[in-house]
């Protein structure tokens, strides 16, 4: 069989792997457990760390892209949902960003400070609170507009590569929820 030829996944892992198929082929030969501990315990081995790093980078970019906003990013995320959603109780806008209320009331405090959302408690439950956009808020959409188009650029990868990478991280995200479900009905 003929070896493919040479491609933009060429690189030169630790493992000696050529490109991103000869890992692949790799694992699924052989699982975890035939890693060795030194191995497992590398620091570029960790995907965790890999994640935190390009978390880390684009809030970097973001907090310059966001500058002009007056916004921080997770207030940035609050109102995307808005946008999105429209008015919301607190408890979705927390599940939908997978932020507790501990995080997101002071980030909703802010944005109603500086005249984005207005809050408001449901006559029908004083428990619920619910959260909609005030005219400036929703003016702010058509500025936010360049955010995603920078932060693109920002990246240099094609739009294709992006969300397929998207699409790997909610495949990931669910299996680690999953996880965590297991290990609770386990223990």
């Amino acid at each position: 069989m003929a070896t493919p030829p040479e491609t933009d996944d060429t690189f030169r892992d630790p493992g000696g792997f050529r490109d991103v198929r000869e890992l692949r082929n790799a694992h699924e030969l052989r699982d975890a457990d035939e890693f060795r501990d030194a191995e497992l315990l590398r620091l570029d081995q960790q995907i965790c760390f890999s994640l935190n790093a390009a978390s880390r980078a684009f809030g970097g970019v973001y907090r310059v892209l966001l500058k002009g906003l007056g916004l921080t990013y997770p207030q940035y995320l609050v109102m995307l949902v808005l946008w999105e959603h429209g008015e919301l109780p607190v408890k979705r806008i927390g599940e939908l960003l997978r932020l507790d209320s501990g995080t997101l009331s002071p980030l909703l405090k802010r944005l109603e400070a500086a005249g984005l959302v207005h809050r408001e408690r449901s006559p029908a439950d004083e428990r619920s609170v619910t959260v909609s956009l005030t005219d400036a808020g929703l003016a702010l959409r058509d500025r936010a507009g360049q955010v995603p188009r920078r932060l693109l650029a920002a990246t240099s990868l094609p739009v294709e590569d992006l969300g397929a990478l998207r699409a790997l991280l909610d495949r990931l995200t669910g299996a680690l929820d999953a996880a965590v479900l297991a290990a609770g009905a386990d223990g």
